[in-house]
C-alpha cells in the first residue's frame, strides 16, 4: 500500500504563493492528483468487492436450480402414491440427482433411494425450506450488489469529474500565464 506523505513547497519568494506537494508511493503528486488517485482507488476497492458477491450469488443460483429439480422429483413421487397410502411402503425412486442434493442438504445421504411418501414429504419440506432460505440471502445480496455498483459508479464518476475539473483548471491557467 502507498503511503501519502504532505511536503510544504514555499514558492512566495518567486512568486507569493505556497502549496502542499504530495508523494504518493515514490511519486510526487499535487493535490489534485492525489484526489484523482484516491477516488481511482476507492473505484477499484469496490469492484474488488463486487466480484466475490457475483461469485457467491452465482454459486447460490447454480443451488437453487439444483434444490428446484429436487423438488420437482419429491413432488413426482409424492404424486405416485396413492392418498391413502399410509406412508410405510418404499414405492417411489429417487433420481441421481436428488439424491446427491438431498446429502448436500442435510449432509448424509437418504437410507434408501426408495422412498416411502412420510420421507418424500420429510424431504419436500426440507427442500422448501432450504429454497425459502436461500432466497432470502439472494435478496440481501442482490441489495448489496446494487449498493456497490452504485458506489463504484460514484467512484468513477469523481474521478472523472476531477479529471475534467483538473483540465479545465491548468488549461485556463495557461491561457492565462
Amino acid at each position: 500500500m502507498a503511503v501519502i506523505a504532505s511536503h510544504e513547497v514555499n514558492l512566495s519568494q518567486n512568486w507569493g504563493v505556497s502549496f502542499g506537494d504530495y508523494t504518493y508511493g515514490s511519486k510526487a503528486v499535487d493535490f489534485q492528483d492525489l484526489m484523482v488517485v484516491i477516488a481511482e482507488r476507492r473505484a477499484t476497492s469496490v469492484e474488488g468487492e463486487v466480484k466475490p458477491l457475483s461469485t457467491r450469488i452465482s454459486q447460490r443460483n447454480t443451488y437453487l436450480e439444483q434444490l428446484g429439480e429436487a423438488l420437482a422429483d419429491l413432488t413426482r413421487m409424492q404424486a405416485a402414491f396413492e392418498s391413502d397410502d399410509g406412508g410405510d411402503k418404499r414405492r417411489e425412486t429417487m433420481s441421481d440427482a436428488t439424491y446427491n442434493t438431498l446429502y448436500r442438504l442435510q449432509g448424509s445421504y437418504p437410507d434408501n433411494r426408495k422412498e416411502t411418501k412420510k420421507n418424500v414429504e420429510y424431504y419436500l419440506q426440507r427442500v422448501k425450506s432450504k429454497i425459502d432460505s436461500l432466497n432470502n440471502e439472494a435478496q440481501k445480496d442482490m441489495t448489496r450488489l446494487q449498493s456497490l455498483v452504485d458506489r463504484r459508479d460514484e467512484a468513477f464518476s469523481t474521478a472523472s469529474s476531477l479529471m475534467s475539473s483538473i483540465s479545465d483548471t491548468r488549461s485556463n491557467l495557461i491561457r492565462n500565464l
